[in-house]
């Protein structure tokens, strides 16, 4: 019965479970022990004891070992159960312990004996020697192979090379054909397993998002960064994620390696800043990790059938299969601290800022052909004010920018660190599968034009760029910002910032009046798509 109590015999009162299988007295009102693991302390035999009921029985190995489990009993009976037993062997047990306790105790057998045999035999199993060379690869006679079978106790009935085999009582684990042909396997010899080495097929490459993904992971170490590969298991959020942040739905292991780390990441930051932190923590200055890895997105869980092992599933329970397979899309993310690299006598070294995420974010997307569209983004667990949303059109990729001040001191990590992600199987899918050109190099000479622009604080340096390059044109080759000031002359709520343009033409030299209105259109784009003024 549910939450009845057994003292066992080393004084542990225990709780039961209606799945534990008990051993009781006769009106099945006092239990008498767990069955198959260990007895209970009222049936301790003491010196007073004069009369003993002996007992021998075969009990189910999973029944047995989940009690033993259950209640942390890893008893020598619960071990020697819950691996199989020969269930032919409890009349003789019990034979040999009255005849034990006759010849050294005394005793006295009573003539009542009761046996309540409910075990089945082993049934036969189909076999064909030819299984051996099929599934092992050992080309064995089949005399050879029958004589194994004979020897570990089997019954071989049948003609020519199509058998009946019986296994005995005692080998519960042959059950099918291949655990025959691994028991022939085994007294055959190993070594007569021929090794064949399959030969490499020439011509075949890597798949294209294969290359694609080499290509970002060799850009990125490029500029400084380093790969690393972290357990793709997680525990406890710890990034402060709101409860209906999508990233929050996980999938959770049935058998988890840990039990603090039960779920499989749904993105890389969660797993890839525990190794900044160790990093951290460990003394190292600068911090520049990356990691190229799958994070795991659950779908509807539902009920699947568990195909046969001897036969290929239908395409119908292959179908169902794939329908839960969770969502697994490969990522690219990044952490980053400390200085951006070492200083000299005469210049301080400069550290990583927000700025820096976005930069590596962009050239890793640019190694594969893609731009990406910077805006002002709010995420966590970046600062809110600097954090840029990453896209492609309308497709959001990915996020980059500073963590949040909180975060860095609840993950003990250096003031200000910064980190990126993206989506890459999403990046992928904008990437034009024709071959890319080199662009023609023009050997015409370049035009720079300087611009101030005072603007308001809620106006984004990515939003002066994307307005000035569309209003440069064909023209414009780069628009860089080189200076942002906010201070006396500017007012509050407003900065200043000075945006470099270089201007060329692929066929001919620009002239003072082509330049001339490419500056009209950039100054006159600025003043009505941003309110900016340009700061004379």
């Amino acid at each position: 019965r549910e939450g009845e109590q057994l003292t066992t015999l080393d004084d542990v009162t225990r709780t039961c479970s209606r799945e534990d299988l008990l051993i009781t007295d006769s009106n099945a009102k006092r239990p008498l022990g767990f069955a198959g693991v260990m007895g209970a302390a009222n049936t301790e035999v003491s010196e007073n004891t004069t009369a003993v009921l002996i007992e021998a029985a075969h009990f189910d190995p999973v029944s047995i070992a989940r009690t033993a489990r259950r209640h942390r009993l890893p008893s020598e009976a619960a071990k020697r159960f819950e691996r199989g037993v020969d269930p032919q062997l409890p009349p003789l047990a019990a034979q040999r312990v009255v005849e034990l306790l006759e010849t050294y105790a005394g005793g006295q057998a009573d003539s009542a004996v009761g046996d309540i045999n409910e075990t089945q035999k082993p049934a036969p199993l189909p076999f064909a020697a030819r299984e051996v060379v099929e599934l092992a690869g050992i080309d064995l006679p089949s005399d050879e192979i029958k004589q194994i079978l004979i020897d570990i106790g089997c019954q071989v009935s049948g003609k020519d090379t199509e058998w009946q085999v019986t296994p005995p009582t005692w080998r519960p684990d042959l059950g099918e054909g291949c655990t025959l042909v691994e028991e022939v396997a085994r007294i055959a010899g190993y070594d007569k397993i021929p090794s064949i080495i399959p030969a490499a097929q020439v011509g075949h490459e890597v798949s294209t998002a294969h290359r694609l993904r080499r290509t970002i992971a060799r850009t990125l170490a490029e500029h400084g960064m380093e790969e690393v590969l972290s357990f793709p298991f997680t525990g406890p959020d710890r990034l402060g994620l709101d409860a209906s942040d999508p990233r929050q739905r996980r999938l959770k292991l049935a058998n988890a390696l840990a039990d603090d780390a039960p779920y499989l990441r749904s993105h890389l930051l969660s797993t890839l800043i525990d190794t900044a932190v160790r990093n951290h923590h460990r003394g190292a200055d600068r911090i520049a990790v990356m990691e190229l890895g799958m994070v795991v997105i659950p779908r509807e869980l539902r009920q699947t059938p568990l195909p046969a092992v001897g036969q290929r599933p239908s395409q119908a329970d292959l179908d169902a299969i794939a329908a839960v397979v969770p969502h697994q899309p490969w990522h690219v993310a990044g952490v980053l601290a400390g200085p951006v690299s070492l200083g000299t006598a005469l210049t301080p070294a400069r550290q990583f800022d927000w700025a820096d995420a976005i930069e590596l974010a962009k050239l890793a997307a640019e190694s594969v052909g893609a731009k990406l569209d910077v805006s002002a983004g709010e995420i966590i667990p970046f600062h809110p004010g600097r954090c840029a949303r990453l896209s492609v059109g309308d497709l959001e990729v990915g996020y980059a920018g500073e963590l949040h001040p909180r975060q860095c001191e609840n993950l003990d990590l250096p003031a200000r660190t910064v980190a990126f992600e993206l989506d890459l199987d999403a990046l992928f899918t904008t990437i034009d599968p024709e071959p890319h050109h080199v662009a023609h190099v023009s050997t015409f000479p370049m035009a720079k034009e300087d611009f101030a622009f005072v603007v308001d604080d809620s106006v984004t340096a990515a939003s002066v760029i994307a307005v000035v390059k569309k209003a440069a044109g064909t023209l414009g080759e780069d628009v860089r910002i080189f200076d942002i000031y906010r201070g006396e002359g500017i007012g509050s709520g407003r900065y200043s910032i000075a945006v470099a343009v270089k201007l060329r033409a692929g066929d001919h030299t620009l002239t003072a009046e082509e330049i001339h209105r490419v500056r009209n259109r950039v100054i006159q784009a600025a003043e009505t798509q941003l309110g900016a003024q340009l700061r004379s």
